[in-house]
């Protein structure tokens, strides 16, 4: 099918080449984390056990001399959300880069998101210096937006690497979730705390004047191949457009605030957030599309935010999609329960490495966070 997308002129059109994601070492299932935390109340297990997580990887706090979990200071948090966000970070940009035969020396713009912490200056300075880039790397942080802020940021780096035709832009999204948890008994802690994961995830763009060619092999490739040298052709999807929705009348659903209680930052989610983002998915969607003579059949693969259980129903619901479609959206939750703003890109790390992605292939990537917000992208392989 042959759509106004398909006219646009290449050379300006960013595509998505590389990916790459971490996490950190230690893996625990639901009922691990409950038997640390000594949670034996029944409505908190039950949030734990019935969503469909089966592990997630945490930076615990240390054990006290009895095998409980001692209780960390907001400073703690924000000392481990530093450390852990730039490993983390680090793991998944060198993994991306890696993936093409990249060197760090070649990242002419790095972007960083986070929402688990307050750092300045920001994780991209920080970045540059734990791995020795270039001090004349351009660079841009985005904190605060949550869930939904990795699509935000790519539209911020494919806007770059349009501009900059040739050269390479990198998005890292690095989220130290067990950074921003409380560890009360309450059931506004018990949904945070039995949802969220600590992961990474990077992506690297090119807006290349002379490839004009498409390939399904970004990432998809065994990480130990042989890598490419210099010059190589870098391929992937075209980002070819974008689609927002803020929703100003449920702007408190989502939210990471001072708890007074606790004397410390927590998230907040409502129990109407799956509503909201099926009464409002379907129009974002439709103007994602409009005007292209796509319709939604015509896409293949979707790519959405591992944001729950209920929120991944609610999307399946209102786009008529199934569970085929949302497959590693779900298998994502499963294994690694919500990573914030990477969650998409685990799922899209998932897609190439399933190999099935043909040539002209329409995808969309969606999240959903704080605002309330859903962010979409069209891609095209």
């Amino acid at each position: 099918m042959t759509t106004a997308l398909d006219r646009a002129p290449a050379a300006t059109v960013p595509r998505i080449v590389s990916v790459g994601t971490a996490v950190p070492p230690e893996h625990y299932s639901q009922e691990e984390l409950l038997d640390l935390f000594g949670i034996t109340d029944r409505r908190v297990r039950s949030v734990f056990l019935l969503g469909s997580i089966r592990q997630r990887s945490l930076v615990l706090p240390p054990a006290a001399p009895d095998g409980t979990r001692l209780r960390e200071s907001q400073g703690d948090l924000l000392d481990k959300h530093k450390a852990w966000a730039v490993s983390m970070g680090a793991d998944a940009l060198q993994l991306c880069l890696k993936r093409i035969g990249a060197d760090l020396s070649e990242v002419a713009y790095l972007c960083c998101v986070t929402s688990t912490g307050f750092l300045t200056p920001g994780l991209s300075a920080l970045l540059i210096r734990e791995l020795g880039m270039d001090w004349h790397t351009a660079r841009a942080d985005i904190v605060g937006m949550g869930c939904n802020a990795g699509l935000n940021a790519l539209a911020v780096v494919g806007n770059w690497a349009a501009a900059n035709p040739g050269r390479l832009a990198v998005m890292v999204c690095s989220e130290a979730c067990s950074a921003a948890y409380t560890m009360d008994t309450t059931m506004r802690t018990a949904v945070v705390n039995s949802l969220f994961g600590d992961g990474a995830a990077a992506v690297a763009v090119v807006a290349d004047p002379v490839n004009d060619g498409r390939r399904p092999a970004e990432g998809a490739e065994d990480e130990e191949a042989e890598e490419e040298g210099p010059g190589r052709r870098l391929e992937g999807p075209r980002i070819l457009r974008t689609a927002s929705v803020t929703i100003v009348d449920a702007i408190d659903a989502m939210r990471y605030d001072w708890d007074r209680d606790q004397g410390r930052f927590s998230f907040f989610l409502d129990p109407q957030v799956p509503y909201l983002v099926g009464a409002h998915v379907e129009g974002v969607v439709d103007r994602l599309l409009a005007g292209t003579s796509l319709r939604r059949d015509d896409v293949a693969h979707w790519l959405v935010h591992s944001g729950g259980k209920k929120v991944i129903d609610a999307v399946a619901v209102n786009l008529g999609l199934t569970r085929h479609d949302l497959r590693h959206t779900i298998t994502v939750l499963r294994d690694f329960g919500n990573v914030s703003s990477g969650s998409f890109l685990f799922s899209y790390d998932r897609l190439l490495r399933e190999g099935v992605v043909r040539d002209g292939d329409y995808g969309v990537l969606m999240t959903m966070g704080p605002g309330s917000t859903i962010e979409s992208a069209l891609i095209q392989w």
